[in-house]
Formats: structure tokens, sequence, C-alpha cells
């Protein structure tokens, strides 16, 4: 028979199949501390390794790897057709979830801070490619647990490694642990990422295993004998026994546990969580492309500088390039370069540069630009210039200089856009002589903007205006302020409803571009006119305490039979200068 050929030629004897098997059939029991104790340091290591940002204690946790046994445990039930070891396997594996988790949103609670780092950030956005490492890594763990060990055993924690069962687990506890204490749908957005992580990882080294263990024949005959014999002595095999034979559908799970229907059970699962790991897949390959694409401007912008513009026509170095960046603004490319050079370059042989790369991106001339930052090696030259152009120079106030940058900072948040919902409202600059330039942009939305998107618009920000050591940090303003509540046939603002109110009026007070919706309701048994007296009250009370203006209160008439107003922020124009710029020259 071509499986026990297979096996034999792997050096998989009959009663190594008999000792592998009842391996894993004692490796699913509840009863073991060992176990339990190795489940709960897996995950403490784990968990703090993505909060300090360790590859290596991340590893570490990697190599423990206590939920492989249950998870092979799994393939080889669907392998052999064995009902108990797959509800024995299944509550093993549901048990040790709930325990990891628990353990990492216990210790993220404890924490006095939550940043989503980057091994956290790595593990929210699996796609085809973690599910293909994954039945490998499956494939190669199971022929190596079936194999005899000779010598010094190297294919198990390389399998540990590239699979990592239990850090996306612990940032499944890590999202919830955020959702609980600090950010609702944030965590629920790392937490559901790290979960379709494990899953896939469950899921693709289940179904490898399963193919490896057929192949091998592992459920040969005398095996099953062997496996029977043991059962009658096992404890936790017999109670699971008794518990499915008293189910009403018992029989109807071992009609469908047939061959075929095991492989329909296995790729009806992987179909599910194919769809979300080819959008994140394509979405990495999106980015991918756009990082090429801005690789090559990079390239090809430097070659030509390199080529033409770097020397002078005698061959001596004139001009040494330090940095490159792209910007794309307005429609057009924007070449930014940072250059050290003995000799200013001319308008002219700026427009030229711009010729040569234009034809050489095959762009229009007209769709480029050119940003060049000088740094003076040789300051005779510019020294001499100024000394020429002294007397006709105007002198340029320090106000001169803020409005200048201002209105440059201005320039550079044009056009900027947010991923949808969110819509900028405002920004904040703080600078000073002594640390970078800090920018604070609030914007609107009803849920925060992913981390990997803050990333992007913070490098959009910083090559826009050519400082990449500038500080930017986001900060959401959310459009539900809350639910206040009236007495009936009553619209005296409370204290509870006043707290509501002022932070209202600070946000509104804040961002003179926002307004406040005020949808009022009111019961069926009250007056009409409580309607108008409620937002009167509400309207008065934020005009005299927060000085906003009525025109900035829009009020309308809910369609809820109840004593309740809804508060809304709405963006009333475009974003306007920064609400509050501090320039702190000390």
């Amino acid at each position: 028979m071509f499986r026990d050929k297979f096996a034999n030629n792997l050096g998989i004897s009959q009663a190594r199949k008999e000792q592998v098997y009842l391996d894993i059939c004692r490796s699913v029991t509840l009863a073991d501390i060992s176990y339990w104790i190795q489940v709960l340091f897996a995950a403490g290591i784990a968990t703090l390794g993505l909060v300090l940002n360790s590859p290596a204690v991340i590893i570490g946790a990697m190599l423990i790897s206590p939920l492989m046994g249950g998870i092979l445990a799994n393939g080889l039930a669907l392998a052999a057709g064995d009902v108990i070891l797959a509800m024995r396997a299944l509550l093993n594996l549901v048990i040790s979830c709930f325990v990891a988790i628990t353990f990492a949103v216990l210790l993220v609670s404890l924490l006095p801070f939550k940043e989503i780092t980057s091994e956290i950030a790595a593990r929210i956005r699996p796609n085809i490619l973690d599910l293909v490492v994954a039945l490998f890594s499956g494939g190669v763990g199971s022929v190596a647990i079936c194999q005899e060990s000779k010598g010094i055993a190297t294919s198990i924690p390389g399998v540990a490694i590239a699979v990592a069962l239990m850090p996306p687990l612990c940032v499944v506890g890590y999202g919830i642990g955020v959702a609980i204490s600090l950010d609702y749908a944030r965590g629920l957005q790392v937490a559901s990422g790290g979960g379709l992580l494990f899953f896939t990882n469950l899921v693709a080294i289940t179904f490898s295993a399963m193919l490896v263990f057929l192949c091998l024949h592992i459920d040969s005959p005398q095996v099953r004998a062997k496996v029977r014999d043991w059962r009658t002595t096992d404890k936790e095999s017999i109670r699971m026994q008794s518990v499915l034979e008293n189910l009403p559908a018992y029989n109807k799970i071992k009609k469908i546990g047939s061959l075929p229907g095991r492989f329909i059970l296995i790729f009806s699962t992987i179909a599910v969580i194919i769809f979300p790991l080819n959008q994140s897949f394509i979405q990495l390959r999106r980015e991918i492309t756009l990082q090429q694409k801005e690789n090559q401007i990079r390239r090809e912008a430097t070659e030509v500088w390199q080529k033409t513009f770097a020397n002078f026509p005698n061959g001596e170095t004139r001009s040494y390039l330090s940095n490159i960046a792209t910007i794309q603004q307005n429609n057009k490319l924007i070449i930014q370069l940072q250059i050290f050079s003995s000799k200013q370059y001319t308008n002219e042989e700026q427009n030229s540069y711009i010729q040569i790369l234009a034809a050489r991106l095959k762009k229009s001339p007209e769709l480029l630009g050119l940003k060049l930052i000088e740094v003076p090696t040789t300051a005779n030259e510019v020294i001499r210039e100024v000394t020429e152009e002294k007397n006709n120079t105007p002198v340029i106030t320090i106000a001169e200089l803020q409005a200048n940058f201002l209105q440059e900072v201005q320039s550079a948040f044009n056009n900027i856009q947010l991923p949808q919902p969110a819509q900028l409202i405002d920004y904040e600059l703080i600078t000073n002589a002594v640390e970078p330039l800090k920018i604070r942009l609030f914007y609107l939305s009803e849920r925060d903007i992913d981390r990997d998107a803050q990333s992007l618009i913070a490098d959009n920000i910083r090559n826009r205006l050519g400082y990449q050591s500038a500080k930017v940090k986001m900060e959401r303003r959310s459009t539900s302020l809350g639910i206040i509540s009236f007495e009936k046939d009553k619209s005296v603002i409370t204290p509870a409803n006043g707290k509501i109110l002022d932070s209202a009026g600070e946000i509104l007070q804040q961002h003179p571009n926002l307004n406040l919706e005020v949808t009022v309701n009111q019961e069926l048994t009250e007056t009409q006119d409580i309607i108008q007296e409620r937002s009167q009250a509400i309207t008065k009370y934020l005009q005299l305490k927060w000085q906003v203006s009525d025109d900035r209160v829009n009020t309308q008439i809910g369609g809820e039979s109840q004593r309740n107003v809804k508060l809304k922020l709405t963006l009333k124009s475009l974003m306007n200068p920064p609400s509050e710029t501090l320039l702190n020259p000390s």
C-alpha cells in the first residue's frame, strides 16, 4: 500500500505510529498542571514582549509553544475520524485560548501605558502569505513529531517560531484590554486582527497535519486497536465517550465524520478565512507597488543629479546629495533634494534638471517640481553675493518670518486627505529653539484613524514641510457628545446635563469651525412648547458660560418618544488657520 511505503521511507515504523498516536492523545489532557503553567508563562512572556516591542522576548514565547499539541491533535482526529479525540482536543484548545487571552487582558489592565507597538501592528493584518506559511509549518511539524529523533531536533523549534501561536492570542488579549480601558473601537480592531491571524494558523496547521497523518496511514487497524485498549483505562476518554453517547446528534456526527465530510469541513473553513486574508493581501500588494514606484522615482532622480549636476564641467565635485524625498502635492510630484554645494545652482539649472528627469520618468515637465535645499560648503561666493545685494535687500522682521512660516504651513496642509469618515478640523503648532517642531492635528470622526494610516499622514506632512524631525500627533474629536435627559415637562439644566454641555462648550470654544447639532425629543404627553424651551435652555447655557453664539447651535426635532436630547458635532466650513499656534523663540 502506498501510504505504508511512504511511512517506511520516512523511517516511521508501526510501533512509532502507535507511540505518536498515544502521545498526541495524552497531550490533550486537562489534568496536566505543567501544561497550564506553560500556557500562563508563554502568554505572559508574549504579552510583555509585544508591549516592550522586543522580538527576542516574543521568540522566547514562541519556543514554548504549548498549543501546538492541541492543534496537531485536531489534525490527527480529522485524519483518523476520531470523534473522541476531536472533542477532547477542541475542549483543550478552547480552554487554553481562554486562559491565555484572560491572562493577557489582566496584564494589559495593569500597565500604565497601552501603545500599539510595531510588533503588535505586525500581527493585526494577516494575509494569504500567513496562511501559506502556516500550511508549510504544520506539514513539517507533523512529519518531525512522527519521525524518531536522531541527534538534536532542529525542526520543532523552527516550526514553533514560524507559526507563532501564542503571540496572536496575546494580541487578542491586548486588544480586549485596550477596548475595556481606553478605546473600544481601536481595541476591537486589534483584537479581531490578532484573532484572525491565530485562527488562520489554527486552520492551516490542522489541515496540513491532517494530510500528513493521512499520507503516513497513522490510523492503521493495529494502531486503532492499541488506542481502543488504552482508552478503556483513560478516565478523560471514558468521560468524553459517555458524554458523546448521551447526545442525540452523536450518530449524525459519526456519519458526517466520514473522510469526504471531514475534507468538506476543513475546506469550508479555509474558504471562510480566504476572503479577509485576500483583502489584506491586496492592500499589502498595493502598498508595495506604491513603494516600488517611489523607490524608482528616487533612484532616477538621484541618478540624473549625480550624472549631470553633481560635478563641474572639469570633473571637479560641485555638490553632494545628502537626502531625497518625494511629495505629491496638488497633482504635482515635488522632488525635494537636500545637497551640500560649493556653488549655488541657478534657476536655469534647476529647470534643466526637471526637464531631464521628466524625460526619464516619461512624465510632462509641468507635472514635476523641484524643491532644492542647498547647504553651502564654500561660503565665499555666498558671502560675496550677500554683500553685493545687502544694500538692496529689505530687512525681514521676526513677525514677517513667522507670517511666512505660517503661510508655508497652511499651504502644506491644503488638500490633506484623511481616511473616511474622518474630517480635519484644526491643527496646532508648537516650536521653540530647543525642541523640534510639534504638530497636533484635530479630526472629527466616530472612530480613531488606524495607526498605520496615522503614520502615513504624519510622513506626508513632514515631507510637505521638508521637516523630517517634526513630531506629528493626531487627536480625535468624537462626533457624538452624548445624550442629556430632562425631567418630564421641564427644561432645567441639571448638574449632570451641565457636565456634558461643558464638554461640548469646551470643544466648540477650542475649534471655531465646528457647530453643534441638537436633536430634541419629547414624550407624547408633553406639549410642543417643551422642545423650544429645552433648545433655548441649551443655547443659553452655552452662550453664557462658553460664549458660543446662537448660530453655531442647530436645533432639530427628533422622532423618538422620550425626554432626551442628542448632541452631535458637525464641521461647518473648510479648515481655518491654526486656532492656537505657539511660536516660542526661547
